[in-house]
């Protein structure tokens, strides 16, 4: 079965690569595709961050890509399935990025440490409520720490 999807927004920054490091030097723009009105942000200046969900429409299908490797190729890290992992290349390319909006203009909204490279179509924009954050205890394996050493 296929399904459809549309931007309703775009990224707009300049990292034109999509490199796994230092996201919190980017800058970011999210602008809202031309058929979205503004009043679509109307009421988000009250939220301090946001869910994005966003198309990497540069990153590689899986398959071709595989569905489990070492993250970033390091040895010294466990071969996982693609489901235990965050990289881009993905069944569907679907990313989610949870992130602060530092100013909310009529038609766009700025963030930084976004990991979307410029002109990446938004699927969706969600505010985030206290209740939608996990709660309890976070649990993740500690090679996931050492990879996000210098990713923001």
């Amino acid at each position: 079965m296929d399904y459809s999807v549309r931007a309703i927004a775009y990224i707009r920054n300049d990292r034109e690569e999509a490199l796994d490091d230092n996201w919190d030097d980017v800058e970011s723009k999210v602008e809202l595709a031309a058929d979205v009105p503004s009043e679509a942000l109307r009421g988000l200046a009250d939220f301090s961050h946001v869910e994005l969900i966003f198309f990497a429409d540069w990153a590689q299908d899986v398959p071709p890509a595989p569905w489990h490797r070492r993250p970033r190729g390091n040895a010294d890290w466990p071969d996982v399935g693609v489901f235990a992992q965050r990289n881009k290349d993905r069944p569907n390319r679907l990313l989610l990025t949870t992130i602060a909006v530092a100013s909310l203009g009529e038609r766009s909204f700025s963030v930084r440490g976004l990991d979307g490279i410029d002109g990446t179509p938004v699927l969706d924009i969600k505010p985030v409520f206290r209740w939608s954050v996990p709660r309890g205890e976070l649990r993740a394996p500690t090679w996931s720490d050492d990879l996000s050493e210098h990713y923001f």
